[in-house]
């Protein structure tokens, strides 16, 4: 039986002990021993390939330990509170444009300024004061950050968007199937379609009650917010480009962070004495983050390890039949749980597509449909994974006064907003296409 899958008893573990408010580490640990035992690898072997995995991240965990050290930087400076005051007045008093405008610059880290989540810990929390005034629901905003950081790489082809375009048209195209880059567009539009479908109920209907949140300092944040820009706040921004610049050029978050650092440095906005205090406060921001990644990357090679993950999209021949709509459905849903239990959608892809092609083919689904039930089941789980970037991100800049829950303020608003509009937009996709 599926449902005895190692894949399957590890990823329902570690939601029911997330849900359990067990912490995230604890549960992912548990979670991989789980995966260990029931495919026969044994508790050694899985720690092993759990420690060993972890090497995965570390770029990843190192960048966002230093992002965290320059966005308490620049907010020391008081330039996000400037930009906060800006936005303040774009808002006039109004819960949803907030929460749309942080939509579009969430959307914009992703292809325009592909940066992904390194603008959150420097957005996020000089605005946590406009949230509280206006008694926005932070749910609403963890909805609308996920949803800028998911949406435009499932359906815009650049960016981020044109790596993952390109895996789903090479896996596919590998596994026995032609199809052309500009194809994936064509199918995935109506995943994007119902994602913004979800950020509308999230920000208009399920988290539109006032909320009240207590009036908490956040570290690092500056009191007095000057009426104008000053030569510091110049150089921050300079300080914001450089980081951005060098990344783009060499693809690498640390050194762009580093070298950004560096010239606040040189240049005196901040002092040498308080470098100490910029790192602890970095690693208080991101440092937990940093460190559920590396987990999370262990976790993965487990899950890899088990072998279990051929058997469970196999299963689903034997289950569906002859039928369409049976099959894209559970095609979905195995991609849900091998997504969440790997924690990338680009590298579930691969994973998936070996099997998902053949069948896809088999049941007389379209190359559209196949584009879209990949696509889609690679993306599912994204949103709502307690070791996803996607749910890690928003968590950071919205607790970072600690007052939103991991768990129950990013990862479930955002599981059931996305992920439940996106498997009726994938079976749509899969029957029709």
């Amino acid at each position: 039986m599926m449902i005895f899958n190692p894949v399957i008893l590890s990823v329902t573990t570690m939601i029911l002990l997330s849900l359990l408010k067990l912490n995230v580490i604890l549960a992912i640990l548990v979670a991989a021993l789980v995966a260990g035992v029931s495919s026969g690898i044994g508790i050694n072997e899985t720690m092993k390939t759990l420690i060993g995995g972890m090497g995965g991240n570390s770029e990843t965990a190192l960048s966002y330990i230093l992002l965290g050290t320059l966005a308490v930087a620049i907010n020391s400076t008081g330039v996000a509170a400037l930009l906060s005051k800006k936005i303040s007045k774009i808002v006039s008093g109004k819960k949803w444009i907030l929460a749309l405008i942080v939509a579009v610059i969430a959307s914009f880290s992703q292809n325009l300024i592909p940066v992904h989540i390194a603008f959150i810990p420097i957005l996020i929390p000089p605005l946590l004061k406009l949230m509280d005034e206006l008694k926005m629901d932070r749910r609403a905003m963890a909805c609308s950050l996920t949803f800028g950081l998911k949406m435009p790489y499932i359906v815009l082809p650049v960016g981020f968007g044109l790596i993952f375009h390109g895996i789903i048209r090479d896996q596919i195209v590998s596994n026995g199937l032609n199809v052309e880059l500009s194809q994936v567009w064509q199918s995935t539009w109506i995943l994007g379609i119902a994602m913004f479908i979800g950020l509308l109920i999230a920000v208009f209907f399920t988290y539109n009650k006032p909320r009240e949140y207590k009036n908490l300092t956040v570290g690092g944040m500056v009191e007095d917010i000057p009426e104008k820009m000053e030569l510091k706040h110049w150089y921050t921004l300079v300080s914001a480009i450089i980081a951005f610049g060098i990344q783009l050029y060499t693809g690498s978050l640390p050194l762009g962070a580093i070298v950004a650092i560096a010239f606040m440095v040189a240049t005196k906005v901040i002092k040498w004495n308080d470098i100490d205090g910029l790192v602890s406060g970095g690693i208080g921001i991101m440092g937990l983050i940093a460190f559920i990644m590396l987990v999370a990357a262990g976790y993965g090679s487990v899950i890899r390890q088990t072998g279990a993950i051929a058997p469970l999209v196999q299963g689903v021949v034997g289950v569906v039949g002859g039928s369409k709509l049976l099959g894209s459905f559970m095609m979905l849903l195995v991609g849900l749980f091998v997504t969440m239990g790997i924690g990338t959608s680009f590298g579930t892809v691969p994973i998936l597509a070996a099997i998902y092609v053949p069948l896809c083919i088999e049941l007389g689904i379209s190359p559209l449909g196949t584009i879209a039930l990949i696509a889609c089941a690679g993306a599912l789980g994204d949103a709502g994974s307690p070791a996803s970037d996607s749910t890690l991100g928003p968590t950071a800049g919205l607790n970072a006064d600690g007052q939103h829950d991991h768990i129950r303020d990013t990862c479930i608003p955002t599981f059931i907003h996305y992920n439940i509009p996106l498997i009726i937009a994938g079976v749509i996709g899969g029957v029709l296409f």
